[in-house]
């Protein structure tokens, strides 16, 4: 994969280049501020970017609205977006024009290698990476609890992971479960939701995502 390494931090952006390149991937181009982000990310078209949200010159959010822009422009441009902390604004702005290939990790789940990279691939497929104390947050939240009350303990269990980007294959794995369980799960699930199962499991994991960032 091409990638982009946006980070204002030096020791964190040095660290995630070598660790790209050791699973044999290119990072084309590396970005300080908002500013060079954009610029990078329009430039380079890359197959995935890693944007920190906060970025020079007011450290406030730039990184976030550097890659939104730029998806503006290049419509489902792949972007992982890396934060301190969990912001569930950030989560909702990234995920507001529905078309996947994004994600949003904490900053310390770089420090699992084979996760973050996984999460990249994910990403650069055009699926979405979601770390679990971001869904922690949506499930949690108080429309969100509500809404999800009528679940059986299982059924709360696949939609965190198919929330995270998951597939049913990997929730399988993850549950120690049959693929045709995690089916089973699925479609309940999805019926008690009141959403419409689809296919894609991209398309099924928007839609979840989509759910849980209502007001």
């Amino acid at each position: 994969m091409r990638i982009v390494v946006a980070e204002d931090l030096y020791l964190l952006r040095d660290g995630m280049v070598r660790l790209i390149e050791a699973y044999g991937h290119e990072v084309v181009a590396t970005a300080a501020t908002g500013p060079e982000t954009l610029e990078a990310l329009l430039t380079w078209r890359p197959d995935v970017a890693v944007v920190d949200v906060r970025m020079p010159p007011t450290q406030s959010d730039e990184g976030l609205r550097a890659a939104l822009a730029a998806r503006a422009e290049l419509p489902g441009l792949p972007v992982l977006i890396l934060s301190q902390y969990v912001e569930q604004l950030y989560a909702r702005e990234l995920l507001a024009d529905g078309t996947g290939a994004v994600g949003y990790l904490l900053k310390e789940s770089v420090f699992d290698a084979d996760e973050f990279i996984d999460a990249l691939r994910r990403v650069a497929a055009g699926g979405t990476a979601m770390d679990p104390a971001v869904i922690s947050k949506l499930l949690s939240s108080g429309s969100s609890h509500r809404r999800l009350e009528h679940l059986t303990e299982r059924e709360h269990s696949v939609l965190s992971l198919m929330a995270e980007g998951l597939s049913n294959q990997a929730i399988a794995q993850r549950l120690f479960l049959s693929d045709s369980a995690i089916s089973k799960y699925t479609t309940s699930l999805f019926g008690k939701l009141g959403l419409t199962d689809d296919d894609s499991s991209n398309r099924r994991v928007l839609a979840v995502l989509a759910y849980l960032n209502e007001p």
